[in-house]
């Protein structure tokens, strides 16, 4: 229930004074920008510090087949579960309870990395990836409908920007925490104890789940909650879900999720994995998550730009990101052919950042692909948001996402693991992103002012009232 401040009751036997008492501090943890700030540090350790460990290609390892292999049934599992697993899950349970089931997965994977430097073990870091793979779902479906849905929608833009900024702060930090510990090394694997650092910060991240508070707490007057009836019925839960990614405008969207991950395992792999030595690699990681930071900075101002209407600011985003898109593949594809000259020469993994009469430019075109990513799943993101306001109906849509992220991303990680051309690679990477960016076209141009509309209730559930009144009566 609530009082006459508005805020609502964790325990209906909790007396007026004791919550008077907790009143001020309850009203922060219910904010809606605090919930933001705690699932964006949990982020932070959890995918912030996997990603420090991938963007040293090959997770820090010679053997770039295993960390390969090991993406492949992580984005897989992921691919299988985020969709129809994880996001009716979270409509029953709620973030909270789905971030403590995923979180622990990350400190599992770092375990496993760890015990690869002992034992050689591919098959027990395989095997970590997949559990990860489902972890990341109950992650990620959870982040997605607490960034999306949160914060009024004004500000749905800054929300996505603070996110993406805090979170790859966090690969960032990882990067250079492990450019220092093996600033010296000769082995061109990482260390023990920057596999120990990041498995401790990943077990923090998963600690506080904890204190995410459920959206029927959170103080967002637009914010739709599933009413708990719809709660206990599976079978309408299915139904909301298939309806709502069923959409003509969430289908266009489709290749973009497809895509959004295809270009990791050739930038972190062939650009950086295959060009430096050990300790560039982890320099170019933390620059790489740094111009995540800056990209989301960018692209979250563009997406809430004063005095444009919501239409316009999603025209205004997609030419910006054709139009970088196209000159950060067009870099890419003059730095791959001189690569392919190195290879061909014998030379790789040999570039040290200190070179900088051939570091600087590989090191840039690192930063752009970056920068360009943020673009990417920031307006994926915000597409998303535009379209729904209710919790249950954006973690259907990020769970899709999520889903056919993964599909592709490890579709790409495969081919990467079957050690095809490089070039290859890159072709199917630049293609695929802007023949995406075309088919969305249509979503783009459909967004509205607000995403106030019958389309939210019909997608998060069909009327008790209208559908079944008889049901109720006998009830």
């Amino acid at each position: 229930m609530e009082d006459r401040n508005g805020v609502q009751e964790m325990d209906g036997s909790i007396s007026t004074s004791q919550h008077s008492q907790r009143s001020i501090w309850y009203q922060i943890y219910t904010n809606s920008w605090f919930q933001i700030l705690l699932i964006s540090f949990i982020c932070f350790c959890c995918p912030g510090m996997y990603n420090a460990l991938t963007g040293l290609g090959g997770s820090g390892q010679v053997n770039q087949a295993v960390a390969a292999n090991a993406q492949v049934a992580l984005l897989s599992a992921t691919a299988g579960t985020a969709l129809f697993v994880v996001g009716p899950i979270f409509n029953r349970v709620g973030p909270r309870v789905c971030l403590l089931l995923g979180g622990w997965t990350y400190p599992l994977y770092s375990g496993s990395l760890l015990c690869f430097n002992h034992t050689n073990n591919g098959a027990f870091v395989i095997a970590a990836g997949a559990i990860l793979g489902v972890g990341a779902s109950f992650i990620w479906v959870s982040q997605g409908a607490i960034m999306t849905t949160y914060v009024p929608e004004s500000q749905k833009g800054r929300a996505i920007a603070t996110f993406w900024i805090i979170f790859n702060l966090g690969g960032g930090v990882g990067s250079l925490a492990s450019f220092g510990l093996n600033y010296h090394s000769t082995s061109n694997t990482v260390s023990n104890g920057t596999y120990v650092a990041l498995l401790v910060l990943m077990a923090l991240g998963w600690l506080l789940g904890v204190f995410i508070c459920p959206p029927s707490s959170v103080r967002v007057a637009q914010l739709q909650v599933v009413p708990e009836e719809d709660k206990k019925n599976w079978k309408q839960t299915l139904y909301s879900s298939l309806q709502a990614i069923a959409d003509w405008r969430v289908l266009c969207m489709m290749p973009l999720f497809f895509s959004a991950n295809v270009f990791y395992s050739y930038q972190q792999n062939v650009v950086n994995g295959m060009t430096f030595n050990i300790r560039s690699r982890s320099l170019n990681g933390a620059l790489y998550w740094i111009a995540q930071m800056l990209g989301g900075l960018v692209i979250g101002l563009i997406l809430d730009l004063p005095g444009f209407s919501r239409p316009t600011r999603a025209r205004v985003a997609w030419i910006f990101l054709f139009a970088t898109g196209m000159a950060t593949w067009g870099g890419g594809y003059a730095f791959q052919k001189w690569s392919d000259h190195r290879m061909a020469q014998g030379l790789k993994q040999d570039i040290d950042y200190t070179d900088s009469s051939i570091s600087v430019g590989p090191i840039l075109l690192y930063v752009f692909y970056g920068a360009y990513d943020a673009f990417w799943q920031s307006f994926c993101y915000w597409l998303m948001g535009a379209r729904s306001n209710s919790p249950a109906v954006t973690a259907v849509l990020v769970g899709a996402y999520k889903s056919l992220q993964s599909a592709g991303g490890a579709m790409a990680w495969r081919i990467n693991a079957l050690g095809k051309p490089a070039m290859t690679q890159f072709a199917m990477d630049w293609g695929l992103c802007m023949g995406s960016l075309v088919v969305a076209i249509p979503a783009v141009l459909a967004v509205t002012l607000t995403s106030e509309s019958e389309d939210d209730l019909t997608a998060q559930r069909v009327s008790v009232d209208d559908e079944k009144p008889q049901a109720q009566l006998k009830e």
